[in-house]
């Protein structure tokens, strides 16, 4: 069944199938029970008859002699003018009186020996209905046992079982008729909940993720409570771009307007020298500005790639290796001790994107000289993570960037990943971004970048990765 076929017409569906299962079996139950009510009312008149015969019996000298009555052809015969049939045996074997050779076999007249019987036979090609039984010559001189066997065509008692059987059959066809319609009735209001909340979701404006207040069954209030999650997802979705869009332009309104100011100064000297430092100035705020452009672009990069699908295996160490090495070499980091620790047997491989976590180290590195004071130690530090057993065979590994410098107040710890956060400090040119897009790139590998205070001081800063098998024909 395709997903998109309603609700109503799979309910219906299954309706139809449950109800044609029940009804097939219902069927043939009531056909089964008209012929067993058809069999036992037309066995009750081969017993009246077996017994008017019986008491017709007589036995002068002896010898038993019988005059057919008319009442017991008449109970035989029936309103569907059955064939009938009468057979009349002695105890030594020998016919006494018949209208038809009977075919009733030696077992057959084992068992009416003991008890009356009813069997079904086939005579001339047609089925019948025999009724045996054993009758005694009570009050008479002789005690010579008879049998006699009645019986009549099974026409009859078949016209019987379907007129009863269609009877049933009819009161079903009515009873479904019934049923079909309650349920019509029954689905159309029991769905009616569902067609309101859809209704009230068309009706809404493309701006109101406000919380729905329908009235819905206790069934409906889970699919309810999933939506105003929703909504309410995507209002703090929506408050966290409103207050994005206002602190970017704050960020970008203040270099601006600095950028503005200098030329209008440079514009209105006409010394070579004062425009010679304007235009340092300019430089280095323009500088700032790209550089606070592509990390907000970065940002939000990062934000609307969705999961990250196009990881594979990369060994950790040689990348720290070569962003270290990068870092040694610059300007930003000459005056800070930038160092590697790798407390693991290497290779060290995980599943991640080379260009993501490349630029995770960048900011976090970044972030960290602009941070610290001169002179303080940074460490890029790789180690297993400290949640597992220390006994048991690692799967995650850890990566961490250690500072010496002087720490962040408690109150800042947990907004430090968020957008424009500098802890309080405003005394460096950074523009507090770059946690914010290393937490975003680990969440994208499935971990949560976390910041805590060293003892004595310092800031480290670390996330958590899973480890993976190295690939085929890697070097270990």
């Amino acid at each position: 069944m395709s997903p998109r076929t309603s609700l109503k017409r799979r309910l219906t569906l299954w309706l139809i199938v449950i109800v044609a299962g029940l009804g097939t079996l219902l069927l043939i139950e009531a056909y089964t029970s008209a012929r067993k009510a058809a069999d036992r009312a037309m066995d009750g008149q081969l017993e009246a008859a077996s017994l008017t015969i019986a008491e017709s019996l007589q036995w002068p000298e002896g010898k038993p002699t019988l005059e057919m009555p008319a009442s017991a052809l008449q109970i035989l015969a029936t309103r569907w003018q059955e064939r009938v049939f009468y057979w009349l045996q002695a105890d030594n074997g020998v016919s006494m009186t018949q209208n038809a050779d009977l075919p009733i076999t030696d077992a057959m007249l084992e068992q009416a020996r003991h008890q009356p019987v009813y069997l079904d036979a086939v005579y001339d090609g047609r089925p019948i209905r025999l009724s045996g039984r054993e009758v005694d010559s009570a009050g008479w001189d002789t005690q010579e046992p008879v049998q006699l066997w009645v019986g009549h065509t099974r026409r009859g008692r078949d016209l019987l079982a379907q007129e009863l059987f269609r009877k049933s059959a009819t009161r079903f066809a009515a009873m479904v008729l019934i049923t079909a319609a309650l349920v019509a009735i029954a689905m159309r209001t029991m769905l009616a909940p569902l067609r309101r909340l859809r209704q009230t979701l068309r009706s809404r404006r493309a701006d109101d993720i406000s919380p729905l207040t329908l009235g819905v069954p206790r069934e409906m209030q889970e699919l309810v409570e999933t939506l105003n999650r929703l909504f309410a997802d995507q209002r703090d979705q929506r408050d966290a771009l409103l207050r994005f869009i206002a602190d970017a332009s704050h960020q970008l309104k203040t270099p601006l307007a600095g950028l503005q100011s200098t030329s209008e100064l440079a514009l209105t000297s006409r010394d070579p020298n004062s425009w010679y430092q304007a235009l340092n100035t300019v430089h280095d705020s323009a500088e700032r500005t790209s550089r606070l452009a592509g990390q907000m672009l970065s940002l939000t990069r990062l934000q609307h790639l969705g999961p990250g699908h196009q990881r594979e295996p990369l060994a950790l160490d040689r990348l720290l290796r070569e962003v270290a090495t990068d870092w040694a070499d610059r300007q930003d980091s000459r005056e800070h001790d930038l160092g590697l620790a790798i407390d693991l047997p290497i290779p060290i491989w995980i599943e991640g994107e080379r260009w993501a976590l490349h630029e995770l180290l960048n900011n976090l590195i970044d972030n960290a000289c602009r941070y610290t004071p001169p002179g303080s130690e940074i460490t890029l530090r790789l180690s297993n993570d400290e949640d597992e057993d220390p006994n048991g065979a690692a799967e995650r590994v850890t990566l961490a960037i250690e500072d010496d410098g002087p720490g962040v107040d408690t109150e800042s710890l947990a907004r430090l990943t968020q957008p424009f956060e500098r802890g309080r400090r405003q005394d460096t040119r950074g523009s507090g971004l770059g946690l914010a897009i290393a937490d975003s790139i680990g969440l994208r590998h499935g971990s949560r970048l976390t910041v805590t205070n060293r003892e004595p001081r310092g800031l480290k800063v670390s996330l958590t990765l899973p480890r993976c098998r190295p690939p085929e024909g890697s070097v270990t």
